[in-house]
């Protein structure tokens, strides 16, 4: 058998934490056939360790391992603005999908799934990461700001309003397109990916959640269009 060619050394590194030995090899090869570098951990002790020593472009992670599990690891990688998360669960019931993307995964995949569409939800995230590099940090609006790389929404007095991981990417997809009439489904796309088409009663708590902390009267500043979604009312600005 022909050896398998090493991924160049400029390639993104992935990170599969699972305590399954098998899914750790199955992802390591195919991953790693499509010219990804793969580090591996089976546990949350070990995924800090890889993290020390190699700068991570994604990790691939389960919920259901012995000592510290993925919410709690996701939660903690989230909040310290860590690489983008790919949750890889037995966990498939909706309750449990919209948590995990709730707490700031980027996508939820059930097992079992094909290596195909790993390979694909992997690619789509780091499209997801290297277009939110590259676009402007700072937004207005009213007398509101946004800051994209903290996600932070700070008021006319400088105070920091705060928002959950859902509430912000919802905003997100209102500030990069005003002014026009969004669908639950776009917003869906735009704040979730491709793969949260399930969740479009999530998408109408977000909203009555975001006006409520934007302290707007009714359709003040996002308007509900009737059987066709949601318009964001202020012009907003770059800075």
């Amino acid at each position: 058998m022909t050896p398998a060619t090493p991924p160049p050394s400029d390639s993104p590194t992935l990170l599969i934490v699972d305590d399954d030995h098998a899914i750790r090899c199955l992802l390591t090869e195919s991953l790693g056939r499509h010219g990804y570098r793969v580090e591996t951990a089976a546990s949350a002790q070990e995924m800090d360790m890889a993290l020390a020593r190699h700068p991570i472009a994604l990790i691939l992670l389960d919920i259901m391992m012995p000592g510290e599990d993925g919410i709690s690891v996701c939660r903690r990688i989230a909040l310290r603005g860590g690489p983008p998360i790919v949750f890889l669960s037995a966990l498939g019931d909706e309750p449990d999908r919209i948590l995990g993307l709730e707490i700031g995964a980027s996508h939820y995949l059930t097992k079992p799934c094909s290596a195909r569409e790993v390979l694909a939800t992997v690619r789509a995230a780091l499209r997801a990461r290297d277009g939110a590099a590259e676009e402007p940090r700072h937004y207005r609006f009213l007398d509101w700001r946004v800051d994209f790389a903290a996600r932070e929404l700070i008021d006319g007095s400088g105070m920091l309003v705060d928002l959950t991981d859902g509430e912000f990417s919802v905003l997100r997809a209102f500030v990069r397109r005003p002014r026009r009439v969004l669908t639950r489904d776009a917003l869906l796309e735009d704040a979730r990916g491709p793969d949260s088409d399930a969740y479009d009663r999530a998408i109408d708590v977000q909203v009555s959640r975001l006006r409520r902390k934007l302290r707007a009267r009714d359709d003040e500043i996002i308007r509900t269009i009737r059987n066709e979604g949601y318009y964001f009312v202020p012009s907003v600005t770059r800075t």
